[in-house]
């Protein structure tokens, strides 16, 4: 589930960046366009009304902020977050002037100049603006809300925890750390066993006058053994 949730930054960088600069765009223009002949009334530039705070500036704020929030993140719901932020932010350039008659907060102005030049200026500050944010804004929805091939594998492939070479034992086999104190006495223990081991070899030997020769033992019910030399029965009961 958790590699479900995120998502390629480049996923939204494209259509982020480009809501980025939309909304700087509808944020500054009534301010810069008097400069250029480009304006709405008042037209002369950075002149602050509270119709322009409310119609332009702040869906501005919220279109750069989605565009942000959609091109940085790497989590799929903020990425989607950011992406409605902007539709809305673009949607409120399109519509709020027609709102903006329900209360009193100030009008958009008029637009200046000949009936050409109107028409563009009404598409660049409002209604085209904010028609163009509404749509990156619903691709960048679109590419966000279905799971590619892709990210599903990841997602439901299993994790593989990383072991270090260090800690790598055969298997069948656990390593423990042993303490120090024990390995000493495990060492003491070893050479316990090779003394007790010399001394077994030293009772096998057995020394007479001077030579060392191994020592044999007899069963009590093993025949006599009978050796011939020279004619003569060794081991004979009789001689």
């Amino acid at each position: 589930m958790t590699g479900v949730l995120r998502v390629p930054r480049s996923r939204g960088a494209l259509n982020g960046t480009l809501l980025v600069l939309l909304g700087a765009w509808g944020g500054l223009i009534a301010f810069i366009g008097p400069y250029f002949h480009y304006a709405y009334t008042p037209d002369k530039a950075w002149t602050y009304t509270t119709g322009r705070l409310w119609l332009e500036i702040v869906p501005a704020v919220g279109a750069v902020l989605g565009g942000l929030i959609l091109g940085t993140s790497a989590s799929r719901p903020s990425a989607i977050f950011g992406a409605w932020l902007a539709a809305l932010s673009g949607a409120w350039f399109a519509l709020g002037g027609l709102f903006s008659t329900l209360w009193s907060i100030g009008g958009t102005g008029q637009p200046v100049g000949d009936k050409l030049h109107r028409v563009v200026e009404q598409i660049g500050f409002f209604t085209g603006l904010g028609v163009v944010i509404v749509f990156l804004a619903a691709v960048a929805l679109g590419r966000l809300t279905v799971i590619g091939a892709r990210e599903r594998l990841a997602a439901e492939a299993p994790a593989v925890e990383q072991v270090p070479e260090e800690e790598v034992t055969q298997p069948g086999r656990t390593r423990t750390a042993v303490p120090d104190s024990r390995l000493d006495d495990t060492r003491t223990d070893d050479l316990r066993a090779d003394d007790t081991r010399a001394d077994d070899t030293r009772v096998d030997d057995t020394r007479v006058d001077g030579d060392t020769v191994p020592e044999t033992v007899t069963p009590a019910n093993s025949e006599v053994e009978e050796t011939h030399v020279a004619g003569t029965r060794i081991g004979d009961p009789s001689l």
